[in-house]
């Protein structure tokens, strides 16, 4: 019975957070970590930010290989299937549909408005997890390195072009190379 809870869980949790995820999955991130981290307890806010760090690193949808960690972590491969599952059945429905009734409706006055009053919402969600994510890397390897990690990796998308997947590598081998013996 304990298996079918969890997966149930995994279920309604990853359900939950991408199908209020509008916006895709910046948008799902912040809804998935109150889910995994608040709501369920599967992970740390640590964890987390780890698993979103390998999952921003490897290729493709960030939401569904944080989806399939979690219910890997949670109930095996029957957990990841679940919790991926979860995640994009209902989304790729939901943007079928919603793409329909888009498409008939996009001069509407109304559809336009909705979209551009959800882009704050969004970005306030992302803001607020971008802080969560920041103590977590203030507490673990300091305040000065974290600001120094955060403004060489700014420098280098913004003003020196270098590819975001570079630059997380190279947070990546910093943090092996550097951080693991200085800690």
């Amino acid at each position: 019975m304990s298996l079918l809870n969890d997966l149930l869980q995994l279920f309604w949790g990853f359900f939950v957070a991408n199908l209020l995820g509008y916006g895709g999955g910046p948008a799902s991130i912040p809804l998935m970590q109150q889910e995994v981290v608040d709501h369920y307890g599967w992970l740390t806010t640590a964890q987390f930010a780890d698993v979103l760090a390998v999952s921003n690193a490897l290729p493709g949808p960030i939401a569904t290989k944080i989806a399939a960690f979690v219910g890997y972590q949670v109930a095996g491969w029957i957990g990841a299937l679940v919790a991926t599952a979860a995640t994009v059945v209902p989304s790729a429905v939901a943007l079928i549909v919603l793409l329909k009734i888009l498409n008939r409706y996009r001069q509407s006055s109304a559809v336009k408005g909705m979209t551009l009053l959800v882009q704050p919402v969004i970005a306030v969600m992302m803001l607020l997890l971008t802080w969560e994510m920041g103590e977590v890397s203030a507490e673990s390897i300091g305040i000065w390195q974290s600001l120094g990690i955060a403004a060489v990796a700014l420098l280098a998308m913004t003003k020196w072009r270098i590819h975001p997947a570079l630059v997380i590598v190279a947070a990546f081998l910093y943090g092996s190379l550097v951080l693991s013996h200085s800690m």
